[in-house]
């Protein structure tokens, strides 16, 4: 079994996919502001918690030097996901506040390239090392409204890229987008007044129509093809094109 690091494991769509890997027997280093409240470790999978801010770049800097991290990797198979991301600020790109603007880069973007680029310092001795990053059609699809979540999913689409020319040794690395999901992501988005986010009324429209996918099962498909000799053929995939 595989020693899999997982930021925003707590709730969502990351708690979905630490209770799979769980599930499948891995061990799990869950990374996030808070404690997970509704994870149970399966038989043979553990879950090891680390609370950090990954809006705060001196926290993620002290994660990437500091023991936890750099001690967990113990077994052959090393993974790293970078599940972690807010959807804020909405708005118009003259609105939208800088503090916020910010926030939303450093957890979206920042973060996952300063863990991702720790993991290829520490993993170098490992025979099968993966990086998965949880990505979003607005990465490859603009949106009215959402220019700095846009930004920071197309940042990390574009990272994966040219991390993936690099050849590391023994690396597979990609960037997925795993669809629109019945999370509190989406609960988010529909409370959003319409002139903030124009597309609003799609969102609603999926909700009303049972047109969101399950996080459970999306989880579980990601979580197979992470293992799967696929991952890492091409750097930037969606859910449609694992199966």
């Amino acid at each position: 079994m595989a020693s899999v690091v997982l930021t925003g494991h707590s709730r969502g769509f990351g708690a979905a996919l630490a209770r799979r890997l769980l599930a499948d027997g891995h061990q799990v280093l869950g990374v996030s502001r808070q404690p997970a409240r509704d994870i149970v470790p399966s038989a043979g999978g553990s879950l090891t918690e680390c609370q950090v801010d990954l809006s705060q770049r001196d926290q993620v800097a002290a994660l990437c030097q500091g023991d936890t991290f750099s001690s967990f990797f113990q077994d052959k198979q090393a993974v790293l996901i970078n599940n972690a991301g807010i959807i804020t600020p909405i708005g118009p790109a003259d609105v939208i506040d800088d503090h916020e603007l910010l926030t939303s880069v450093m957890v979206n973007l920042t973060a996952a390239m300063m863990l991702s680029n720790a993991f290829l310092r520490i993993t170098r001795e490992c025979v099968d090392r993966r990086v998965l990053h949880i990505s979003s059609g607005a990465g490859r699809s603009a949106y009215a409204g959402w220019s700095a979540y846009c930004a920071g999913k197309a940042g990390l689409d574009h990272y994966t890229r040219a991390v993936a020319l690099e050849a590391h040794l023994g690396l597979r690395v990609e960037s997925l987008a795993p669809g629109i999901m019945d999370t509190d992501m989406q609960a988010l988005i529909r409370s959003v007044p319409a002139d903030m986010f124009p597309m609003k009324p799609r969102f609603d429209q999926l909700k009303a129509s049972g047109g969101l996918a399950d996080p459970e099962e999306t989880a579980a498909a990601i979580a197979k093809h992470l293992f799967s000799d696929n991952f890492g053929k091409e750097p930037c995939t969606d859910r449609r094109q694992i199966g």
